[in-house]
């Protein structure tokens, strides 16, 4: 088995948070207290905990766009990521960076859309036709 990865952050809302993890990204709930609940984010872990969110700024210069910093993310399968980016859009999810393609022609090329969840936590889902190029330069 690979290495997953975890990420605990804070939301403002736990029924906000369900209702966006769960019913608009399809990621299913795992354990949960009153004060936590983390999700299956597409293979990995993530807990959601109460609390004030971590500050952003877009200061990440990527491409032709400045991206909202920190952010989190997934990087997909092309075909998970055209489903995923066709579900966001039915559910009417507001795109920060709407879904584009990156490094059109070059090493690196991918699928890239950024959102935010309910309490502003800046998302990234990249997806690959390729993931040998995740790393290409």
């Amino acid at each position: 088995m690979k290495s997953l990865f975890h990420l605990a952050y804070h939301v403002k809302d736990l029924d906000d948070a369900r209702r966006f993890y769960g019913d608009v990204l399809g990621c299913e709930e795992g354990r949960s207290t009153d004060t936590w609940v983390d999700f299956d984010f597409f293979g990995h872990q993530i807990s959601l905990h109460l609390g004030e969110p971590f500050a952003v700024t877009r200061t990440g210069k990527v491409g032709n766009h400045l991206v909202l910093m920190p952010h989190m993310g997934v990087v997909l399968r092309l075909a998970d990521w055209f489903a995923l980016a066709e579900r966001l859009e039915r559910k009417g999810v507001n795109f920060d960076i709407p879904p584009v393609v990156r490094f059109e022609g070059e090493p690196g090329e991918q699928r890239t859309m950024f959102f935010l969840d309910p309490s502003g936590n800046p998302i990234e889902v990249k997806g690959f036709a390729d993931f040998d190029g995740l790393f290409a330069h």
